[in-house]
């Protein structure tokens, strides 16, 4: 198992990007306001091939030149996202400053790759400060206000699901990496309760957890509630075995964005529970080999490193799963490798690539430490 966690992750990845895209040909074609009927699909298939070719460059990137470059590049994105609130610049869609448009450029959202930097950044200072992970300003305060900036500035754009879903990639760094318990319990316990003060003051989202609470409400399932009861019925409607592909109802307009936050009920209902219990065991091998990749990692930088990537790829997609079923109260973020989005698809698939090539250059220490393997030996037959 050790040895093949890049197979097995890789093979992981590339069944949920082959699912989004079938899927993606099913939904998008009754996407409201889009003439051409494949347009997604067309995009998406472009993302593929440019994701691919950011997965090989991030595994050929050196970890030296990350750890060098890692706080530079932590003050570039957070320029980035800092950029996404400059009128002219920054791009606001449905309340929510997530996207900037530079000249030249497509338009993309910064906070995915925020993401993965902070990640970096991480692992670089604990790399530096190895021996002091245990202290509380050098294991604790300093790497915890590095994570602070830019998960402070997503949460600005109003992207709290985003923000929450790096604030847990980094306290699974911060605990594994040795951070004392004693620091991290208060500080997620007040983490939590200015979280709770304020969505409970923000209208907003104050209603989607009322209306979360009480999806059978007829006002709720026409108003703020109504995306997660119509996932619902759409997962119901599909049953055991799904209604087949391209059969769905739901898609057709009641379950709005149902190519990109809530593709994971049309999985459901047009090919039933093994399709979306093969989703979940997809992202429970990408958890799992992660992991492995990072016991094998040969030095704290790329084993932190490895640990964080997982997380930063499999806690959206626990999060978005349980919204979609109506677990978790309604946020807006995508299913990776499934849903529709360009940059979602390209950062997350050149997370995989930072994974692999940490895999196979503990590989490669691992083959040059016992050189007489590959010898041939003779022996004398008497």
């Amino acid at each position: 198992m050790l040895r093949h966690s890049s197979i097995l992750l890789c093979l992981a990845v590339a069944a949920l990007v082959a699912l989004g895209l079938v899927m993606l040909a099913s939904t998008s074609v009754w996407v409201k306001g889009v003439e051409e009927p494949y347009l997604f699909l067309r995009k998406q298939t472009i993302m593929v091939m440019v994701g691919l070719i950011a997965a090989i460059i991030a595994a050929l990137v050196s970890p030296e030149f990350l750890r060098r470059h890692a706080f530079l590049m932590l003050g570039g994105v957070s320029v980035m996202l800092a950029l996404c609130f400059l009128p002219g610049i920054g791009v606001e869609i449905y309340g929510s400053k997530r996207w900037i448009q530079i000249p030249g450029l497509p338009q993309f959202q910064p906070s995915e790759l925020a993401k993965i930097i902070t990640i970096v950044a991480l692992a670089a200072w604990f790399a530096r400060w190895q021996t002091e992970t245990h202290t509380f300003w050098r294991g604790f305060v300093i790497p915890g206000t590095i994570a602070a900036c830019p998960i402070l500035l997503i949460a600005a754009e109003t992207d709290v699901g985003t923000a929450l879903s790096l604030s847990v990639a980094t306290a699974a760094v911060l605990f594994c990496i040795g951070t004392r318990v004693r620091y991290l319990i208060p500080t997620a316990f007040i983490a939590i309760s200015g979280a709770a003060y304020y969505i409970y003051n923000n209208e907003n989202r104050w209603s989607r957890i009322q209306a979360w609470l009480d999806l059978e409400n007829p006002v709720h399932q026409l108003d703020k509630g109504m995306q997660q009861w119509r996932a619902l019925l759409a997962l119901g409607n599909g049953g055991p075995w799904g209604v087949g592909l391209g059969n769905g109802v739901e898609k057709f307009g009641t379950l709005t964005f149902a190519h990109i936050d809530f593709i994971f009920p049309v999985v459901g209902e047009e090919l039933g529970l093994p399709f979306t219990l093969g989703v979940v065991a997809c992202y429970a091998l990408i958890a799992v080999a992660g992991i492995a990749i990072a016991c094998q990692a040969n030095n704290v930088f790329n084993r932190c490193l490895a640990l964080g990537l997982t997380a930063v790829i499999v806690v959206p997609a626990m999060v978005n799963i349980g919204v979609t079923t109506a677990v978790l109260p309604n946020d807006g973020l995508p299913l990776p490798f499934v849903s529709y989005g360009g940059t979602s698809l390209i950062f997350s698939l050149a997370a995989v690539g930072l994974l692999v090539g940490i895999h196979r250059r503990s590989q490669a220490i691992v083959a040059q430490e016992f050189p007489l393997t590959r010898e041939t030996r003779l022996a004398i037959r008497l």
